[in-house]
């Protein structure tokens, strides 16, 4: 009976809210160009699509990259692979690293009559969902049409899992539509088993499989020339509220020299930051102006898709964004994985394991708060030697966790 509640519940939402999906996508699209293009996509319809015998279906940016390493090893297959995404920023990156390889298109919103009309579109034997994306009507219509589903890389933290167990009978219903789960870390997979899931194996993070490309390496030399070699701080993948704390301890702490690299999280917010650093009196340059940054400039905007190794390698330490204020934080592998030391507030829980397991090895130190930033990385920069050493904790700590592709892809063709 609950489950029949739970999801009259879900049917009324989903129609409650299509009606407010235009002005949605409509708002959404006065700061981000992207959302008003494909939208037939949106609902299942739209331009031609092929047969993929792979679907693999990554919301946003951070779950495209992760995908990666799987897609490449079932392109290397010589499998034909749809990839589907929810942000026109995932589109975009979806679209950078894998070019023409794939098909990339949106993935419809989760109405039945929507997703039926994707799925006889695509028919493909397979499909991979990264990380926690959990659609009743889509897990629901690829059983229907024996369509085999697996969630990849799924996380899964203790408040988001009191959240669903909130629709108990509906969560253990689309849990159980999957094959099998792939979880990310013990606590995960303990998490989804109790939440439902038949399978759910450990196998790692998929993110630590990410090589850094050659070409994001020679990217980054060419960062360091255009910063003129001065002392780099990086705050990577910031979120609304945290760079106006990071610009106040930077103008408070950080010598004159030191030039503070800033690379918001979503897009869309690149004017608005930019902004926000002309009103704090910092002289600002952005990447996108592909300019030799001048001696008198305090904050570089990094305004840039696609570019985060190269970020990470011209750094000399690098603040994670998301974990300064309770957003939970963003992902510190790429930064260890080319030796940047890296640095995270006290709010890491999207990615728990990860940081407490960087800090233990060395590889990153954890800060109270934006003024205990700027304090901790002004004392780096007085030390060589323990920026090398975080360095090298940071690759031997990458390193060592690779091997999730491999898992993953052993389960699917199980």
């Amino acid at each position: 009976m609950a489950l029949f509640y739970q999801k009259l519940v879900y049917f009324l939402l989903l129609w409650l809210v299509l009606p407010l999906i235009p002005l949605r996508l409509f708002l959404r699209g006065l700061k981000e160009r992207g959302y008003w293009r494909n939208l037939p996509e949106r609902f299942g319809s739209g331009g031609t699509l092929t047969r993929h015998p792979l679907w693999v279906h990554a919301v946003s940016v951070g779950e495209t990259r992760a995908a990666a390493p799987l897609v490449e090893r079932f392109l290397a297959e010589g499998k034909s692979v749809l990839v589907t995404c929810m942000t026109p920023a995932g589109r975009a990156t979806a679209e950078q690293l894998f070019g023409g390889r794939v098909e990339v298109r949106y993935l419809p919103y989760d109405y039945a009559w929507a997703v039926r009309r994707f799925l006889r579109r695509v028919r493909p034997a397979m499909g991979v969902i990264m990380e926690t994306e959990l659609w009743p009507n889509l897990v629901c219509e690829a059983g229907r049409a024996q369509i085999p589903l697996f969630l990849a890389n799924a996380r899964l933290s203790q408040k988001s899992a009191d959240g669903y167990r909130r629709f108990a009978a509906l969560t253990r219903e689309v849990l159980q539509g999957f094959k099998a789960v792939a979880a990310q870390t013990d606590d995960d997979a303990a998490r989804l088993r109790d939440l439902g899931a038949r399978e759910a194996i450990v196998t790692g993070n998929l993110k630590f499989d990410i090589a850094p490309p050659p070409a994001q390496i020679a990217l980054a030399g060419r960062f360091r020339e255009m910063a003129g070699n001065r002392p780099v701080w990086l705050a990577a993948s910031t979120r609304d509220g945290e760079e106006a704390l990071i610009l106040h301890a930077f103008r408070e702490t950080a010598p004159q020299h030191v030039l503070l690299l800033l690379v918001p999280r979503h897009p869309q917010r690149f004017d608005t930051v930019a902004a926000l650093v002309r009103n704090s009196g910092l002289k600002l340059q952005r990447r996108s102006e592909n300019a030799q940054v001048e001696d008198s400039t305090r904050v570089w905007l990094g305004d840039s898709l696609g570019e985060m190794f190269a970020y990470y390698a011209t750094a000399d330490c690098a603040l994670i964004g998301g974990s300064l204020l309770p957003y939970g934080g963003q992902n510190l592998i790429e930064a260890c994985a080319v030796g940047c030391p890296v640095l995270v507030g006290p709010h890491t829980e999207n990615f728990k394991q990860v940081a407490e397991d960087a800090v233990a090895r060395g590889a990153a130190l954890r800060v109270r708060d934006a003024a205990d930033w700027a304090a901790r990385a002004a004392e780096l920069m007085g030390d060589e030697t323990a920026r090398q050493r975080m360095g090298e904790a940071g690759r031997t700590f990458s390193a060592a966790h690779k091997g999730a592709a491999e898992k993953i892809l052993q389960l699917v063709n199980a």
